[in-house]
């Protein structure tokens, strides 16, 4: 079993995200991870899907999405040097807890804290998928009131970026 993280390019029309969507469906596979926005150009979206599966049907997806009308382009992200991020906000029990101890778990993730009540904090954390879930997972030993996660956004590292961090190794 595989995990991908595809990046699709689309005409930013109605119905768009459920013909993609579809492909995926169709083929019985569960998207773990779907973010769409507009780009730097209104009239388009791109739609960040991550997805695990046999190599040769998300394979074959790609291929699908590539022919679908309304598609512009498809990257396998996983071709060339990416990064991903996720935002998190968690909304985390204070009640009977030490807030300084939450707050250095806050400090130590780099998070931030966006409101402040008697009985919660809520959080706004980014990071990649690992670091949110290790995030989550210590903010449940404090007791999680409620939890909203963005998906995964990714891009392709730029060819300077590329070129200096192959310089540092």
């Amino acid at each position: 079993m595989q995990k991908k993280t595809i990046a699709v390019t689309v005409e930013n029309q109605p119905g768009v995200l459920a013909r993609v969507s579809g492909l995926f469906a169709g083929r019985g596979f569960n998207i773990e991870s779907l973010a769409v926005g507009e780009t730097e150009d209104e009239t388009m979206s791109r739609m960040t899907i991550v997805a695990s599966g046999d190599e040769l049907v998300l394979e074959q997806i790609i291929k699908q999405l590539n022919k679908l009308i309304d598609v512009i382009k498809v990257v396998d992200l996983h071709d060339e040097p990416f990064i991903a991020r996720e935002l998190a906000l968690v909304k985390v029990n204070t009640e009977g807890r030490s807030k300084e101890e939450i707050m250095n778990v806050v400090n130590i993730y780099r998070a931030k804290v966006l409101d402040v009540a008697p009985d919660a904090f809520v959080v706004e954390v980014t990071g990649t998928d690992e670091k949110i879930k290790s995030f989550i997972g210590i903010m449940g030993e404090y007791g999680i009131k409620e939890m909203s996660r963005t998906g995964t956004i990714a891009m392709t590292r730029t060819k300077k970026t590329q070129e200096t961090n192959r310089k540092e190794k």
